[in-house]
């Protein structure tokens, strides 16, 4: 498919060229920059939900019960789950899929897995391109489920308009709680397996790590939802908390500020990117001949890294 008919079926929606789309992104294709120019104006629309937690909090299970909720209010619903990559041969399950096939049929919704191909922070490197894409089809709300993060894989933060963290009960005490780095990117909580002996400890905990920094008057203070994904209990109270968010973010001019910010970041990464393919590797590249002259003595690591980006002109 050639570019031009490619980009004008994605901006129609089209779900074989939104599938090929993407995967360009994740192949990193030439023909990418192209389709991402035809795709340009098409962008900003659609609403950003992220979904991130320790393995086995259920974001899956909430992510399904989340798209059903936003099907019954009429919105149109895509999900972006980024599943692990195995280490040893680079496959990835895709269970996402398994657990998400109530929504097969319902046109109103599409469903795209993507292995991180090894990306720490919990997301893919090619999300950001595959956000713009499910963006320029017109969906109304984009859900990114990332894997089963740790405490310090907060990439969701910088490409959701609003980040939920899912908790369930057994995640520790108070103390594990307050140094928990995920937790200072929550937007809202969701306090999921709500049946299970536990869950209003894990509540407290929660509660006492948001009183523990200082707000302004006007700032949002992330709610605390109890939720049981299985019976989708508090599922629409869950919405309506993320709702509720952007309704403030919109207001403050706080959902700009997200976007610039993301804006800021793709592009970083772009450009980052093309310095390190224009550096090259080898033994007769620039970069082993300075590298070469550091390890001998005879230069600094700062007076070869201006010489290697000074040498670099223009593209």
């Amino acid at each position: 498919m050639d570019t031009p008919l490619l980009v004008e079926r994605v901006l129609k929606g089209d779900r074989r060229a939104l599938a090929r789309a993407i995967t360009l992104v994740e192949n990193g294709s030439e023909q990418l920059r192209a389709v991402m120019a035809g795709l340009a104006p098409g962008t900003g629309r659609a609403r950003v939900v992220g979904f991130t937690g320790s393995p086995g909090v259920g974001k899956s299970t909430t992510t399904s019960a989340v798209v059903r909720a936003v099907r019954e209010r009429g919105l149109t619903v895509a999900v972006l789950a980024v599943d692990p990559s195995s280490p040893f041969s680079g496959g990835a399950l895709l269970g996402d899929r398994v657990r998400m096939q109530d929504h097969a049929t319902d046109p109103g919704v599409y469903i795209r897995s993507m292995a991180n191909r090894g990306h720490l922070g919990g997301l893919s490197w090619a999300a950001p391109h595959a956000l713009r894409v499910l963006d320029a089809a017109g969906f109304d709300v984009i859900l990114v489920e990332t894997v089963g993060v740790g405490q310090a894989e907060v990439d969701i933060a910088g490409q959701a308009d609003t980040t939920v963290v899912l908790c369930a009960p057994g995640m520790g005490d108070s103390v594990q709680a307050a140094k928990a780095g995920i937790l200072e990117v929550a937007d809202v909580f969701a306090v999921n397996k709500a049946d299970r002996e536990g869950a209003r400890a894990t509540q407290r905990e929660l509660r006492q790590t948001v009183a523990m920094k200082d707000r302004d008057d006007d700032e949002w203070k992330p709610p605390i939802v109890m939720t049981t994904a299985v019976s989708g209990e508090g599922i629409d109270e869950l919405w309506e908390r993320i709702e509720a968010h952007r309704a403030h973010m919109e207001a403050s001019g706080e959902l700009e500020r997200r976007r610039l910010r993301r804006a800021r970041e793709e592009v970083q990464a772009i450009a980052l990117g093309l310095l390190r393919s224009r550096i090259g590797v080898g033994e007769d590249s620039t970069l082993d001949a300075l590298a070469g002259d550091v390890a001998a003595g005879r230069l600094d690591p700062y007076a070869a890294a201006d010489t290697l980006v000074g040498g670099l002109g223009a593209p």
